[in-house]
Formats: structure tokens, C-alpha cells, sequence
């Protein structure tokens, strides 16, 4: 009984199968099915153990002691293998098919016994009040994150390989922030309204994203976000003006960049928005962030993405990659299949710096864990390119 799945105990209930509907049942009450168990348990133990020591003095009339020790050692040897260790060894490994069929007996014994039953149980929690023992039987079968994790980790072909990442995914939103998904705001695309109107009209027809923040002279001062659906119909008019894409646009939805993912999920479902502009503690603009983002750290890329960033990552003959600095290293993570750190910086550019403590020139070796890692070049006080290798244990000890 004590050895049934409880999880799936409450799937058969909750679909009609009977004896999984008792064994929940009576699971309810562990203190009275324990207390019918052993009150059965040791009654028989000691009967048998009292009429082995009679057949014994019977046998052995002229030496009783002998009697006695025989009567013992045999009695242990039988209980020990045909009660105690066989039979509960076989119902561990095959617990539903044995607790199925015991629960209707032991059922039956429950009501015959119930007076002693209760009479046990009410002297055994007298002695755990005196104790002051809490017995917290609400938050016993409660899962926390990390054992629900655990959960799905060891449900091998019962989950699909897709569904337990997903799930794992889905885990690790609350680890994760709107910084380690955003579009950096150097790469972000937009339209500049001090742009002349030529400009803006050839952005608007080039561009392969579906919508666009739009600010005046700089990033940090977004004034609106467009829908290309609406930039469809300003094109087709035969002149249009900067005051039709304000007219056209959407109010801007801004951020913190420390946002957990589950948080802004949620949020973006109760704003009914797919884009937010991120913005840091001083208000300036960080990068943007998407609603697709989100859903693809949960079931993989699933869209044609622009910047791609299996692009900046290029595998070489001898078995290593050379990739773009600005690449983000849970990407790099997620496309090679490393484990480069990440709770720090979140670019691989940001991670070198922070281990050199400086900006580095380029021709520079070093090794973060077992990854031995190259810089190719710097650009604007910041890396460009590095070339890693991945080194494994046995490369490391030769």
C-alpha cells in the first residue's frame, strides 16, 4: 500500500477504476491502515510464536529450554522468509496488483477491528502531542519545483524526449529573465522619424519583421510601435506623412529588464502585447523583447528568425567554432549543446571581459572551465570574434 504510485493512484480513481478508488481511500487515514496492518501483524506473530512454543514443550517434554530454542530459531526462519521478506518484496515490485486485492480485505478487517484501531490511534497521537511532533499530512504528497523537475527527469519514454524539455523550459522561466531573451538595442530595427520620408518608406517595404518601435533622433525615446499591417495601408496611399505612422502606431510598452520570463508572460497575456521595449533603472532602452521570444525559450525556435543566431556561430574541421561576440551564451549554450556559465554577463563578449577584467587585444588565449577560447578580433571596446574548443576530461588530463 505504501509503495503505490499516489500520482497515478489518483489518475485511476479520478477515472472510475474501484480498488484504486479504495486504496485512495484508505491512504487517507495512514494512521488507521497502519494500525490495522500491525495490530493484524503482531497479533499473528505472537500467536504463532505462542503456539510454536507449546508444539515445542509437547515434542520435547523431558527438555522444554531445547524445545523453546528450537521452537525460536525455526519460527524466526519461517516468519523472517515466508512472511516478512518474500511477500514483501514481491508486492514492492508489483504493488499495484497485490495492494489492489488487499484493499478489499483489508477493508473488511478495518471495520471488524475499528474499536481497537481507534483505541491505538488515539494513545499513539496523545504520545506525538506529548512530544510535540507535528505530523503535517496536507503538504506530504506536495511536489516542489525542484522534485517536480526530478519528476520529469526519471519519466524516460513515459514523456516524450520534446515534452519533457518543454516542461523543464517552462520550469526554468522563473530563472530566467527578460535580459537573457531580449533583442540588444544595437540590433534592433526601427524607424527613425528625423529620417527623411524617402528613407522611412524604403525601411518600411525592406523590412522582415512584423512590427517596428519607432522613436525620434534616438532609441532611448520610442514614441510608438507599428504594426506592418497598418504600415501596409499608409504605403498604399500615394503620399503620407510622419504624423500618419504616429496616427498608425501604437503606444510603446516598456519593461524592466530584470522582468522574470514567467512574470512577463503573464504580463503580455493580460496587456494582450507582443512586443515590450526594455528599459534598465535609468529608463534607457536596453533592447526589445517579444512574446515569441518567450514561447521559444519554452518549445524551441518554431518562426523563420531574421537574425538567426546559428549564423553567428560557425563550426570548423578540426572541431571548433568560431562565433560572433555578441552572440548571447544561452544561445550558444542551447545551439552546441555547451555549459558555459550564465549567471553573469550574458553575452560571450561580456563573459570574456569579466574573466580578464579587462578589454582584451586580439591574439589573446584563455580557458573559462574546459573551454579553451581564442580572440580572433576587437572591435569598438568590445569582442568581434573568438574561436572555443571544447575540451573533454580525458583531453584535459593528457
Amino acid at each position: 500500500m505504501m509503495s503505490l504510485n499516489r500520482y497515478r493512484l489518483r489518475h485511476l480513481a479520478k477515472n472510475g477504476h474501484g480498488p484504486a478508488t479504495l486504496a485512495v481511500n484508505l491512504l487517507k487515514r495512514t494512521d488507521r491502515l497502519i494500525g490495522v496492518i500491525l495490530i493484524g501483524n503482531n497479533f499473528v506473530n505472537i500467536a504463532a510464536a505462542s503456539i510454536a512454543t507449546l508444539i515445542a514443550q509437547r515434542i520435547w517434554v523431558d527438555n522444554p529450554e531445547l524445545g523453546v530454542t528450537v521452537a525460536t530459531v525455526i519460527l524466526t526462519l519461517v516468519v523472517l522468509i515466508f512472511a516478512e521478506v518474500t511477500p514483501k518484496t514481491i508486492a514492492a515490485n508489483h504493488p499495484e496488483s497485490i495492494a489492489f486485492k488487499a484493499a478489499y480485505l483489508l477493508r473488511v478487517i478495518l471495520w471488524l477491528l475499528m474499536p481497537f484501531v481507534w483505541m491505538v490511534n488515539m494513545i499513539v497521537n496523545g504520545l506525538i502531542r506529548i512530544t510535540r511532533l507535528q505530523v503535517d499530512t496536507k503538504s506530504r504528497d506536495l511536489l516542489s519545483t525542484e522534485e517536480f523537475r526530478t519528476l520529469i527527469n526519471e519519466a524516460g519514454a513515459l514523456i516524450p524526449v520534446r515534452r519533457q524539455r518543454m516542461l523543464l523550459s517552462i520550469l526554468d522561466l522563473e530563472k530566467v529573465t527578460v535580459s537573457d531573451i531580449m533583442v540588444p538595442r544595437n540590433e534592433v530595427v526601427g524607424i527613425d522619424l528625423e529620417d527623411d520620408l524617402r528613407s522611412i518608406k524604403e525601411a518600411l517595404r525592406s523590412t522582415q519583421h512584423t512590427r517596428l518601435p519607432i522613436w525620434k533622433g534616438d532609441i532611448n525615446n520610442v514614441v510608438g510601435v507599428l504594426h506592418m499591417r497598418n504600415a501596409a495601408k499608409i504605403l498604399a496611399k500615394d503620399e503620407f506623412n510622419k504624423a500618419d505612422l504616429l496616427q498608425a502606431s501604437r503606444e510603446p510598452y516598456f519593461i524592466p529588464v530584470s522582468t522574470p520570463l514567467h512574470t512577463q508572460l503573464f504580463n503580455f497575456q493580460k496587456k494582450k502585447r507582443r512586443i515590450a521595449i526594455v528599459v534598465d533603472e535609468y529608463g534607457d532602452v536596453q533592447g526589445i523583447a517579444t512574446l515569441e521570444d518567450i514561447l521559444e525559450e519554452i518549445v524551441g525556435d518554431f518562426t523563420t528568425d531574421v537574425a538567426d543566431s546559428h549564423q553567428d556561430v560557425h563550426p570548423q574541421k578540426d572541431g571548433s567554432y568560431i562565433i560572433d561576440g555578441a552572440t548571447y551564451v544561452r544561445d550558444l549554450n542551447r545551439i552546441v549543446g555547451w555549459d558555459l556559465p550564465t549567471d553573469g554577463p550574458k553575452t560571450l563578449s561580456g563573459l570574456i571581459i569579466e574573466y580578464l577584467e579587462s578589454i582584451p587585444d586580439a591574439n589573446i588565449c584563455l580557458k573559462i572551465e574546459n573551454y579553451r577560447i581564442e580572440i580572433l578580433k576587437t572591435k569598438a571596446n568590445t569582442i568581434a570574434s573568438v574561436r572555443i574548443t571544447q575540451h573533454t576530461l580525458d583531453d584535459v588530463e593528457s
